[in-house]
């Protein structure tokens, strides 16, 4: 079982312990709808790629369930923080697209870590950074290795007119995951403590007021 794959199943075991509550509220998702999406994510990765037009073929668990889930946090999200997504989706897509061009296109003996990983923790960070809410950092982190692995996919057809385009199989179905959940952890665990300390600035500043209304009386 790949990393992906395991990752999806810690992630299921944690939701379903109620562990991921406050981060699921945020994304404005239930447990139940939760637990969906990654079990179709788990179950549509075993299964073979399904075909479109041309020799293009995508796969369920890497390709067209993270659309889903996707489309679904775009349509409880507000207009400014969609815009304020697809900008992010943008910018860490092309900053991957450049990342992937440096890179070994594979795993070398001199090379600390498989390419796709490290363009998958490139994509949860920048995506982080520029999506600014937890949903908005999610959906560019996931979809902006979907959409590199589509220009990938376009690139390798031109050069060889032989060869079929498989969108989200394989390791990307892993970069996917990956970065989704870094993109999505860098932004609960920020925005978590920045709401606590938030919060007690909130309770030193009534405390302070309550001690100089005491002092005037």
């Amino acid at each position: 079982m790949n990393i992906g794959m395991l990752l999806l199943l810690a992630v299921a075991i944690v939701i379903y312990f109620g562990f991921a509550q406050r981060a699921l509220d945020r994304l404005r998702l239930s447990d139940r709808a939760a637990l969906l999406f990654l079990i179709a994510m788990i179950v549509g990765g075993f299964l073979p790629d399904i075909p479109l037009l041309g020799g293009v073929s995508i796969n369920l668990g890497g390709g067209i369930v993270p659309i889903i889930l996707v489309a679904y946090l775009w349509s409880k999200a507000e207009k400014t923080e969609i815009s304020r997504s697809v900008t992010a989706l943008l910018i860490t897509a092309v900053i991957v697209y450049f990342a992937a061009k440096i890179m070994p296109v594979e795993p070398t003996y001199n090379f600390f870590m498989d390419p796709l990983y490290v363009m998958a923790i490139i994509a949860g960070l920048v995506a982080y950074i520029t999506g600014r809410s937890r949903r908005g950092s999610f959906i560019a982190g996931t979809m902006a290795i979907f959409v590199n692995d589509i220009v990938a996919q376009i690139e390798n057809t031109l050069l060889d007119a032989r060869s079929s385009i498989a969108i989200g199989g394989a390791g990307v179905f892993d970069a996917v995951v990956i970065a989704g959940l870094i993109a999505l952890g860098l932004a609960e665990l920020v925005g978590e403590t920045a709401e606590k300390i938030s919060l007690g600035v909130k309770e030193t500043d009534k405390k302070d007021e309550g001690g100089e209304n005491h002092n005037e009386e």
